[in-house]
């Protein structure tokens, strides 16, 4: 067991760092398809409108509904970042060029066939977890999750997908925003306030820097291959003003919140400092380094701050 481990990790790190000196096991495979390290986006939203929840409901929360958002919110990631690297693999977005680490169904770990079966039975989970949470909100529910699973779907496929033609950043925001947080917070008070609309954007924003360090780190190759992200279209000063504009904003939305309610406490400064101090940090980052390879610590530090201001969020609504 601890020589499997030992492998795994080794596996894991040869090919984050971009290398295809090793094939990794079948298990290592997927569950670097699968992107653990975005799966804070997943994650966040709804930390963070359980949170909001908590203190509008009285510290009362519905469990089921709550661990159901969870897993939905994780499985529709997965979903999403295995159609994406099918995706990209049959439009030749995944080449040896590539500077981010490797992809499984590229790199020849996994099939396009195998591939696609993942994506359907993560999306079946996840529509299956979806309806545990029908009669906490509604027939009305089913709509927003077919919605969610279109989109997984849109955002890499199709003859125009959304991703190739400077939708991402759009769709993060939205979905990973203003539907994960507006929607939990739905499940558990009925109703979805101003307050949840305004929290939900600003973690949208935030959670909108992990997709912009990516394409900012893969703009020339991007442009290239005709995937047409905001960067690649509007070029490097753009994505590196464009990832420090993201988090003004979501700090400025989360100010106005905690103004609005008079919640404006030492607890509530201290969130928004600490997490505009690691956005700058991790800005700096991004704008020292430009370009290569080594732009994976921007994308590494965006995952690690949004998980940084879920929490810091969670217990400034809990005081």
């Amino acid at each position: 067991m601890t020589s499997e481990k030992n492998d795994a990790t080794e596996s894991a790190s040869v090919i984050e760092q971009g290398s295809e000196t090793k094939k990794p096991s079948t298990f290592v495979a997927w569950a670097l398809a699968a992107r653990p390290k975005t799966l804070a986006a997943a994650a966040a939203p709804v930390i963070v409108a359980l949170a909001l929840a908590r203190r509008d409901c009285n510290g009362v929360l519905e469990l089921v509904p709550a661990v159901a958002c969870f897993l939905f919110a994780i499985l529709a990631q997965i979903a999403a970042n295995f159609i994406n690297d099918y995706a990209d693999f049959k439009k030749g977005a995944d080449g040896k060029e590539r500077k981010g680490p490797a992809r499984a169904t590229a790199s020849g770990w996994i099939s396009p066939r195998a591939m696609l079966t993942g994506v359907v039975v993560t999306l079946a989970l996840a529509c299956l977890v979806g309806l545990t949470t029908l009669p906490y909100g509604g027939l009305k529910l089913v709509w927003v999750g077919a919605a969610c699973c279109l989109f997984c779907l849109l955002y890499s496929v199709g003859p125009r997908p959304l991703s190739y033609v400077g939708l991402g950043d759009v769709l993060v925001v939205g979905f990973f925003g203003f539907v994960a947080v507006a929607f939990t917070y739905f499940l558990q008070t009925k109703a979805i306030t101003w307050d949840a609309t305004l929290v939900g954007l600003a973690l949208g924003f935030a959670t909108d820097n992990i997709l912009v360090a990516n394409n900012y780190r893969d703009r020339d190759e991007d442009r290239a291959n005709g995937k047409n992200t905001l960067i690649a279209i509007f070029g490097e000063r753009f994505g590196r003003y464009f990832y420090l504009a993201n988090g003004l904003i979501a700090t400025a939305l989360l100010a106005y919140v905690f103004a609005r309610r008079n919640d404006f406490n030492a607890v509530a400064i201290g969130a928004l400092v600490v997490y505009f101090c690691l956005h700058l940090r991790a800005w700096r980052v991004l704008a020292s380094i430009r370009q290569g390879k080594a732009l994976i610590r921007a994308l590494v530090l965006s995952s690690k701050n949004l998980i940084i201001l879920a929490v810091l969020l969670a217990v400034a609504f809990s005081c």
